[in-house]
């Protein structure tokens, strides 16, 4: 299946939790434990609504510093909706997987990596949030094998890095959401 057929139901599902945030939980925990929910929605407006736009324009990474507070402007969750849509309508041509990108300044890698990063941005934070906040994100069993997919192909490395923590077993039985989750180091249990 082509990633960039999946990117904007990616975005929207991301979007749809982040928009139902409500204000008096941006301090509150998350599956990340180094980051609360304000920090999170922050990592992901920069990640997903900036980064990943410039990488699918195969441009030097954009977007302010990693420590600005988007939730600290007004009107942020419509600002990240526009963006992110703008993101998932990149990704969404065959030209963004085309090629090597970037999203650190770092050197290049290629596209569909960083496209499978910009995926996986949406749905794992979409869900940490989601879960930190009352809320359910919804994926699909295309969005679902999708994500699997692109964790799998890149788990060991990410836990090296320290992207994903380690592995966390969900039961044989569990839907491919589940199995994503607890490869990419997320107990897919996980409570505030």
């Amino acid at each position: 299946m082509e990633l960039r057929s999946l990117m904007t139901r990616a975005s929207e599902a991301a979007v749809e939790v982040v928009r139902g945030l409500e204000r008096d939980r941006l301090d509150g925990p998350t599956p990340c434990p180094e980051l609360d929910v304000r920090a999170l929605v922050n990592h992901l407006i920069l990640w997903t609504g900036f980064r990943g736009y410039t990488a699918g324009l195969k441009q030097p990474p954009g977007g302010p510093a990693d420590d600005h507070d988007f939730t600290a402007e007004p009107g942020w969750a419509d600002a990240y909706a526009t963006r992110s849509a703008e993101a998932a309508r990149v990704w969404s041509g065959p030209e963004a997987w085309a090629g090597e990108s970037g999203m650190i300044g770092k050197g290049l890698m290629p596209a569909p990596f960083i496209g499978g990063i910009v995926l996986g941005e949406w749905l794992l934070h979409g869900w940490d949030l989601a879960v930190a906040t009352g809320q359910t994100l919804t994926v699909d069993e295309e969005l679902a094998a999708a994500l699997y997919g692109t964790i799998a192909s890149k788990a060991e490395m990410a836990r090296q890095y320290k992207v994903f923590g380690p592995e966390v077993p969900v039961r044989e039985s569990a839907p491919p959401f589940e199995h994503a989750l607890g490869l990419a180091g997320r107990d897919p249990y996980w409570k505030p």
